[in-house]
């Protein structure tokens, strides 16, 4: 029987792997990449995110093994500039989705959630008395000041951030820089939020887009991780800048134990989930439906009328 998971256990995972021009396949209980360099075996129940780049082919033995692993399969563009797809995560329970729509549905309760977003950004906490615009406020000179602090650290001109997404070669290296550690830290915190059973697209700070839940996650840790990943690969040279800022942000994320730390920062923000499922009733058939809604309580069963 397939062990499926109320919250898998993100944090034990590879945080991710980027492939390009390349061919895959399956392979024991793996995945096996083909190149110009040669093959490389990859055990797929130990990574968190794969990520798909230009010139990759895919069997369907390999994602059937690699959705079976629990590994969340994200379709990128070129530099991960665009994320064109995602597969399905590792959790079939709905209760962490619900909680989160009825968090945002609720006005004083996104506001709250908001707050606490901004909040977990300032050690010393925030007055309680400040208006919502007010704490974007500071929380622009605190992102202003950490790109000041980071041009001086690694000694690298900061002229701020200005790149055009459709004209990737026509930045400076530092935008480049940025934008490729931005850019897998989303995929990261997008497979997390999948493999937890949350809603990329319910954004609380961030709205209107299909990745806006991404964008808040993300928000809470570029000024730790993707900041100084990029001043540091720029200041080291403009050979390979984007391959080596993605490394770089590998090795953050391990230091950093990012992967323990967002799903708890997930808890911590939304709080925990009301009326979760026992894992037994998630794992017995991940393909059966539900249980039915009803005013006066959930049906059991996933039958539309009795006797069905």
């Amino acid at each position: 029987m397939k062990d499926l998971h109320i919250l898998p256990k993100v944090r034990d995972s590879w945080s991710y792997l980027y492939i390009e021009h390349a061919h895959i396949d399956q392979e024991d209980k793996g995945i096996c990449v083909h190149d110009a360099r040669g093959r490389v075996h990859v055990p797929c129940a130990s990574l968190h995110l794969l990520l798909l780049g230009p010139g990759t082919t895919v069997t369907h033995a390999a994602i059937a093994t690699i959705a079976a692993s629990g590994c969340v399969v994200g379709w990128t563009g070129e530099q991960q500039v665009r994320f064109y797809a995602t597969g399905l995560g590792e959790t079939r329970s709905s209760s962490r989705l619900l909680r989160q729509a009825s968090l945002w549905a609720d006005p004083a309760q996104r506001l709250r959630v908001v707050r606490r977003m901004y909040e977990m950004r300032f050690p010393d906490g925030l007055p309680a008395e400040l208006t919502l615009r007010q704490i974007r406020g500071k929380e622009g000179a605190r992102v202003r000041a950490a790109y000041a602090e980071a041009s001086r650290r690694f000694g690298v001109p900061w002229g701020g951030r200005d790149y055009d997404r459709d004209s990737w070669d026509a930045a400076d290296p530092l935008n480049r820089a940025l934008s490729a550690a931005n850019s897998t830290l989303y995929g990261v915190c997008h497979a997390a939020i999948v493999a937890a059973g949350y809603s990329p697209g319910l954004g609380f700070v961030h709205t209107g887009k299909m990745l806006s839940f991404v964008y808040d996650v993300a928000d809470l840790y570029k000024v730790e991780i993707t900041v100084p990943a990029a001043f540091m690969g720029v200041a080291e040279g403009e050979a390979r800048l984007e391959a080596r800022v993605r490394h770089r942000c590998r090795d953050l994320f391990v230091e950093r134990e990012l992967l323990g730390r967002i799903l708890a920062d997930l808890d911590r923000l939304l709080g925990p989930a009301q009326d979760s499922p026992t894992p037994e009733s998630v794992d017995a058939d991940p393909a059966q439906p539900g249980d039915l809604w009803d005013p006066a309580g959930a049906v059991e069963g996933g039958r539309n009328f009795e006797g069905v």
